[in-house]
């Protein structure tokens, strides 16, 4: 629920702000206000090497994940598209998981992924359906950049989240995206930003609510969950988004995206469930 609203954020924050620029604001604030709890609370301190791995999937889920969905936004991305990157990102991350942690899923929880991105494909349908326009080519890739970041990121966090500290870990994370989006928005928009009452109000909710809300929970998932589990949550999103527009924005809520996010729900139940086969 809290995930989906990302792309409600990356609605408003981007009128009067560049999506990178935000992005960088947004990233290095959440990291500063991570740093300071986490000294105020004595938290663990984090390693060297960790430090070096915490920076890399910073960079991976948050720079280049959150850019590509930002930017991909900002030129012109229709939402039925926008969807697919939450739908591609769970069976991305299943494949791989298999493939380099070694995590295997039972029938059931295969079948709920199938389920998952059936849900999924129901509401790109009905969103593609009531889509005007074209998708330019640097929304299509900053898109398909954007699941690679993601699911990438994804693995590296649950491979190295028992020994990473949760706060510092995280701190780490968005401060070193911070710096890459910061270059990025310097060259590609010339830092272009203004703080407008509904920038302000996109960026609090972006800094409290989705970095140190949605993304602390998810790594807490991924540190007792098998990174295709806690990703098939993803498959909720598309239908969540939907939702949300047809409440923010007017947009066109028909039974078909209510029925995807009822199939998508089953999905993720079912993958959700634990499983004793090794």
């Amino acid at each position: 629920m809290l995930w989906s609203t990302g792309f409600v954020v990356a609605r408003y924050g981007t009128r009067d702000a560049g999506p990178l620029t935000f992005l960088c604001v947004r990233m290095a604030t959440a990291g500063v206000l991570l740093w300071l709890f986490a000294s105020l609370t004595d938290a663990p301190k984090i390693t060297k090497s960790n430090l070096s791995i915490s920076v890399v999937v910073g960079i991976l889920m948050h720079a280049v994940y959150l850019g590509g969905v930002f930017v991909a936004i900002d030129n012109g991305l229709p939402s039925g598209l926008s969807a697919l990157i939450a739908g591609l990102h769970p069976v991305a991350t299943c494949v791989a998981g298999r493939l380099f942690l070694k995590e295997r899923l039972s029938e059931k929880q295969i079948f709920g992924v199938f389920l998952g991105l059936t849900g999924v494909c129901a509401v790109v349908i009905e969103k593609l359906e009531d889509t005007n326009g074209g998708v330019t080519k640097v929304a299509m890739i900053a898109m398909i950049i954007s699941v690679f970041g993601l699911t990438v990121g994804t693995l590296l966090q649950r491979a190295f989240s028992q020994q990473i500290p949760l706060l510092r870990g995280t701190s780490a994370q968005f401060l070193s995206s911070g710096v890459v989006l910061a270059i990025a928005a310097i060259y590609s928009e010339q830092w272009q930003i203004k703080f407008t009452t509904q920038t302000m109000l996109a960026l609090s909710w972006g800094v409290l609510v989705l970095s140190l809300g949605a993304v602390l929970i998810m790594f807490v998932l991924l540190a007792r969950h098998p990174a295709a589990r806690v990703s098939s949550l993803f498959f909720l999103t598309p239908a969540l988004s939907t939702i949300e527009g047809a409440i923010l924005f007017g947009e066109r809520l028909g039974w078909l995206a209510v029925a995807g996010l009822v199939i998508a729900i089953f999905g993720v139940r079912l993958t959700m469930q634990s499983t004793n086969v090794d």
